[in-house]
């Protein structure tokens, strides 16, 4: 490892493999810093399935067109608003050269997964799934000359009037170096992984949260910028949250233990009471304000009950349901109070109304009279063995972050763009996602604003 390089880059995910190549491919010599061992090298990357990305026609693995301007009106509406236009419309308009450029990348594209993802048209899925993904580009990376270094912890970062210096950096067998930079991407992720800055915001129920993706995620590198003058972004109390199994693991479960099922049942408290509208919206709009809404309820612990009818209808998780021939058997395996459970399923029986069931669309199987009401595909829960998963809030990662422009470059707190800092990924993407979530949107932030950001880097290096 040489101890100056044009593009010093801290993470190893998505966004700073991006980052890495283009800086490369723009005549950069590259060092990337992933704080993991080689084996969980890549972040919340490694859990990832698809990208979701804007093109004008259908393709080999897309069912049809997904236009910018759709694209942006599904952000709007899963983000209320909360989101930098000019930012966002950017990272839609530059999405659409990334289907072709990732693929360049070595990178290889399988059609879509069907059941409740309802992403055919929308997502494009990575062949192998986001392990797959990484490897290929790391592989890219490596024979374009990307130095990588792995068990390489920052220890700190020496900013001087918005200009980045150099990094310290920590390493197992080597011990402690300096490494100086002309440019720095930073693609270190959120702080997910750091209960105790969680429970600045969410107080004690934070230790009941799980962690959906790497435990790596400390936000060490955040901290660091934000201390040193960088501009923050975003609300730290928002992030990528859904419900998961809460049998899953406490770090790194991965999609394995997300449940898809809501729609098809319906979801109640360790007081055995409904609590929002299982069936708003399409699921992969919809699925990740399930997290946040477990987060507020007593223990942070929910059921999604459902019957033996819908068991094919979703795709299955790592942890079976548990079963009851009777919900008072059922609620007793859940340690729910039996008659508070018979009540709310009865009651919300009697509201479905006769419909047309279509989990595909928004369609017209709803309830009267109960409350909340669940506003499509309701239909009876009746038909034993009856069925439930325990559920958590999964945290995958966090939306405050720092501030960018459309180059990727970081904003001062005074305003001023940063001399030669720039962000991608997670770290940055409260500046598209000042609330909700979109499927595959992470994935969108990360390598659109890693391209850039590498191919900033790189130019500033050069002049």
């Amino acid at each position: 490892m040489s101890s100056k390089y044009d593009v010093l880059v801290i993470g190893g995910g998505n966004a700073a493999l991006c980052a890495a190549i283009a800086a490369r491919r723009g005549g950069a010599s590259v060092l990337v810093v992933e704080g993991a061992p080689k084996f969980y090298r890549g972040g919340n990357t490694r859990h990832t399935r698809n990208m979701r990305c804007a093109h004008d026609a259908a393709t080999e693995i897309l069912t049809g067109p997904y236009t910018e301007e759709e694209f942006w009106e599904d952000l709007l509406r899963v983000t209320g608003g909360q989101t930098d236009e000019v930012l966002a419309r950017h990272m839609i308009r530059e999405s659409k050269h990334i289907l072709n450029w990732i693929v360049e990348q070595g990178v290889r594209w399988q059609p879509s997964l069907g059941g409740t993802l309802s992403l055919g048209r929308t997502n494009s899925f990575f062949l192998g799934g986001g392990r797959a993904m990484l490897n290929a580009l790391y592989l890219t990376a490596e024979r374009l000359g990307v130095d990588v270094e792995y068990d390489a912890e920052v220890t700190d970062l020496v900013i001087e009037d918005g200009m980045f210096l150099a990094a310290r950096l920590n390493r197992p067998i080597q011990g402690e170096t300096e490494v100086r930079a002309t440019s720095l991407v930073a693609a270190a992720g959120g702080f997910e992984a750091n209960i105790e800055w969680l429970k600045q915001y969410w107080g004690e129920a934070a230790d009941n949260f799980l962690i959906r993706g790497t435990p790596y995620n400390r936000g060490s590198i955040l901290k660091m910028l934000l201390a040193k003058g960088v501009q923050e972004v975003g609300d730290p109390t928002q992030c990528h949250a859904v419900a998961i199994d809460a049998r899953a693991p406490k770090f790194d479960g991965g999609i394995i233990t997300r449940h898809d099922s809501v729609v098809f049942g319906i979801v109640v408290n360790k007081h055995s009471q409904r609590f929002y509208d299982e069936g708003e919206d399409i699921w992969p709009k919809r699925y990740a304000i399930w997290g946040r809404l477990v987060a507020a309820q007593p223990d942070q612990i929910a059921y999604i009950i459902f019957d033996s009818t819908v068991v094919t209808s979703f795709m299955p998780t790592l942890f079976p349901p548990i079963a009851g021939q009777t919900l008072a058997e059922l609620a007793g395996k859940l340690e729910l109070d039996p008659a508070a459970l018979e009540k709310t399923v009865r009651e919300f029986n009697a509201a479905v109304q006769p419909g047309t069931f279509d989990h595909t669309i928004l369609d017209d199987c709803c309830t009267e009279g109960v409350v909340p009401q669940k506003t499509h595909w309701a239909r009876r829960i009746e038909t034993p063995p009856y069925l439930a998963y325990p559920v958590r809030p999964g945290i995958t990662f966090t939306y405050l972050g720092t501030r960018v422009n459309q180059e990727a470059r970081m904003l001062m707190a005074d305003g001023k763009p940063s001399a030669n800092m720039f962000a991608a990924g997670e770290i940055m993407a409260g500046n598209v996602l000042g609330k909700g979530y979109a499927a595959g949107i992470g994935m969108t932030i990360g390598s659109v604003f890693g391209r850039i950001a590498g191919r900033e880097a790189a130019k500033h290096a050069r002049n």
